[in-house]
């Protein structure tokens, strides 16, 4: 029942990332994407530090900002040129492959022995996803795809080394959750000048909006995927991604008045029972967290004993 508990949680993570289009396109400005990146990112940071009332200490400096690089600074941007050289239905699909970089980062860094259900509930899910976004219209850029195939090669390597590293001993994940948006919330900020200029003019929908982003979709939502890597393997905590697309689908629908067809429909029965496949089979080997310290000593027994047989 913990788990299961745990697993619901983290699920709340991609669910809310799904709102992150409709709330772009109906309340802030367009064509910002890195200056939202920053905004998603570094008053979060800022806050959940605050909060904390902890900083890195010694080589968790490094630490923090190379997570923060991969999960946050290069993904961002990454993800949104994506999304502007591709259509939408295409970037996701790059997306939901997520999960198969995490399966081959986790099986070399780990030691999490992925077993053919687990592939191929990443594949079936990747594959009920473009059911649901690709469209007969889609076209292929190759910046576009690249760029996509590297912000989730990006995250899921931050998501594997989060799991490695995990965190200082007597610091929690609020803590590492804001030492890793800060810092990707300061790398992007060079990004945002270079390539956009000075800030946008911002009316009242535009600060809904952002306060939405910052509290909800990033601090709230980073904090329980990086306190749900804490708990459970990481290959079981990325099987979760699909539902990031499949809510979008979803809020499209009920908010946004877009249709959904019988083939979307059955590519999101698809795609979520090949989501609810993953942690079933996850569930038959239970895992423990340890901190980075006990990681260090024991390195050896963990990679037998937090091993995932799926």
């Amino acid at each position: 029942m913990k788990r299961l508990a745990t697993v619901a949680l983290t699920a709340l993570a991609p669910i809310s990332w799904g709102s992150t289009y409709a709330v772009a396109t109906e309340l802030l400005p367009p064509d910002r994407p890195l200056f939202t990146g920053v905004m998603r990112a570094l008053p979060a940071g800022l806050l959940l530090t605050a909060l904390a009332r902890t900083l890195p200490k010694g080589q968790w400096w490094w630490k923090s900002a190379v997570l923060g690089i991969l999960n946050i600074g290069a993904f961002f941007p990454l993800l949104f040129l994506s999304a502007y050289r591709l259509p939408g239905g295409v970037a996701a699909v790059l997306g939901a492959a997520g999960p198969l970089f995490v399966v081959g980062l986790a099986a070399l860094v780990l030691g999490e022995r992925a077993s053919l259900r687990t592939v191929l509930a990443a594949v079936v899910g990747a594959f009920g996803v473009s059911m649901v976004v690709l469209t007969a219209e889609a076209r292929l850029d190759a910046v576009g795809i690249v760029a996509g195939v590297i912000s989730s090669a990006s995250m899921g390597a931050g998501t594997v080394m989060t799991k490695r590293w995990g965190r200082p001993e007597g610091v929690g994940p609020l803590a590492m959750t804001g030492w890793q948006l800060t810092a990707g919330g300061l790398f992007i900020i060079p990004v945002a000048a270079l390539v956009e200029g000075a800030p946008p003019a911002l009316d009242g929908k535009a600060f809904l909006g952002y306060g939405y982003m910052m509290l909800i979709n990033t601090g709230i939502a980073y904090w329980l995927w990086f306190r749900g890597i804490g708990a459970l393997s990481a290959t079981s905590v990325t099987l979760l991604g699909p539902l990031s697309p499949l809510t979008a689908a979803v809020i499209g629908w009920a908010a946004l008045e877009q249709a959904l067809s019988p083939v979307q429909l059955v590519g999101m029965a698809i795609a979520f029972g090949a989501t609810v496949a993953g942690q079933l089979a996850a569930a038959r080997k239970p895992q423990s967290f340890s901190s980075a310290e006990e990681n260090d000593q024991n390195i050896s027994m963990d990679l037998t004993d937090e091993a995932v047989r799926r």
